[in-house]
């Protein structure tokens, strides 16, 4: 097969209409599909696992509306080379002209110095960008660049999507379409790609060039033998890394430190990031531990910071220690509850006016005009506390915050009510 390029860049589709996967972005009425047809392309940012087709579909997009396409990688491309696209994206448009395409592949990758270069020519409609990223782009994007660009999330790829491949590549593809191939089994083909439509490629490749017989066939043990790895093993950039995640924090929430130990040790052999796990024990000392032991989020927090000093593999140890921890603390989501509960609030009422006691009055006119009247300062008072209100006065019998049955909140519940008198019953 010397002379011809990998499987995989023979195989890469040119057309929307043969792009395979990711039905609920580009099918029949879908909400890309329906702007490229359109032509009403706007910034985006194509968030994915590798493998699922996010460059090939910036191209065909580009090419599809017949733009001028720059590519850039964020692993070796600094300011320098943004600036320098984004001046040939203004020297190569005309009169009216649609703007050039820029596509940033991993994006996540770029410093905020050098995402804070694009800024400008998004803005101004120099470029229309494409960013890729395999991480959460809340994350990993700085927020002004963020919010200029519609957000598409691509799947992994199903099973139904990954066999249409196969076909596709054995009834196809150049060289493979000359060699009689035979597919016995499936399972460890569609096991190992993992919803990676790259990895499968690669895989058809590897067994057919290691085979001179006249018949090429797959089976699960040749493919396995081939491979010579762990079908089971955590795959950090593919699809299972979402579902062990998952399955790890479940785990904590649910007060099961086995489990979650052992989720935690399948994401550390698959050597996951693990500032991403770190990421995961904060947001989970929030939301499933809360108030029930509000030492869980400095725990956590330290954690973060523990495991940036010292690195694989002690980090391991750290990270096991934080897990077992909120395991087996008591739980409770009574703050993320709160904060819902509020903003569900604030969507139904508004911007209620605050009340004219609670107002800062910096100024002459402001005091003349209420501002801070009859405001009761706290520490004037026996223990710290005077009743007053400081909900806005449509709000002011609300409660946002139920103390739930834990040691910890039962305290706190029990000190509420005497400052209030049961209010938080």
């Amino acid at each position: 097969m010397n002379g011809y390029a990998p499987l995989a860049e023979r195989m890469r589709p040119t057309k929307l209409d043969h792009y395979i996967g990711q039905k609920h972005l580009i099918g029949e009425k879908a909400v890309l599909r329906q702007m490229i047809e359109n032509g009403a392309l706007t910034s985006i940012i194509l968030w994915g696992p590798p493998g699922v087709g996010k460059t090939t579909l910036a191209k065909i997009i580009a090419n599809q509306l017949n733009r001028p396409f720059f590519e850039l990688s964020a692993i070796n491309s600094g300011v320098k080379d943004v600036r320098e696209v984004i001046d040939k994206a203004k020297k190569s448009r005309f009169f009216n002209s649609l703007p050039p395409i820029l596509f940033i592949d991993e994006i996540h990758r770029f410093s905020k110095s050098q995402q804070d270069s694009l800024l400008g020519a998004v803005e101004q409609g120099i470029i229309t960008l494409i960013g890729a990223t395999t991480e959460n782009p809340s994350f990993e994007v700085i927020t002004p660049l963020l919010s200029r660009c519609q957000v598409y999330v691509l799947k992994s790829l199903e099973q139904e999507d990954l066999l249409e491949l196969v076909e596709k590549v054995f009834t196809t593809d150049i060289l493979l379409k000359q060699k009689k191939l035979l597919l016995s089994e499936t399972d460890a083909l569609i096991r190992f790609a993992g919803g990676d439509a790259r990895k499968l490629l690669n895989i058809i490749e590897l067994v057919a060039n290691n085979q001179n017989d006249d018949t090429i066939e797959f089976t699960n043990e040749k493919i396995t033998s081939y491979l010579q790895k762990n079908p089971a093993q955590f795959d950090k950039n593919g699809e299972m890394h979402y579902d062990i995640i998952s399955a790890f924090i479940k785990s904590i929430r649910g007060s099961d430190p086995d489990a979650a130990v052992y989720w935690l040790a399948r994401m550390v052999e698959g050597g996951e990031d693990p500032k991403f796990i770190a990421r995961r024990l904060i947001i989970s000392a929030s939301e499933d531990v809360g108030l029930a032991n509000p030492n869980a989020l400095m725990l956590a927090t330290q954690c973060f910071e523990a495991i940036k000093m010292v690195g694989w593999p002690e980090s391991r140890i750290i990270l096991s220690e934080v897990t077992i921890y909120l395991a087996t603390s008591p739980k409770s989501n009574s703050a993320y509850m709160a904060i819902n509960n509020a903003q569900m609030l604030v969507r139904e009422t508004g911007n209620l006016p605050v009340p004219l006691h609670l107002r800062n009055a910096p100024t002459k006119l402001m005091k003349d005009l209420g501002y801070g009247i009859n405001y009761k300062y706290s520490h004037d008072y026996p223990n710290n506390f005077v009743e007053q209100q400081y909900l806005p006065d449509e709000l002011a019998k609300k409660t946002i915050y139920s103390p739930q049955a834990n040691q910890q909140e039962s305290k706190i519940k029990e000190r509420l009510n005497t400052l209030w008198k049961h209010k938080h019953k």
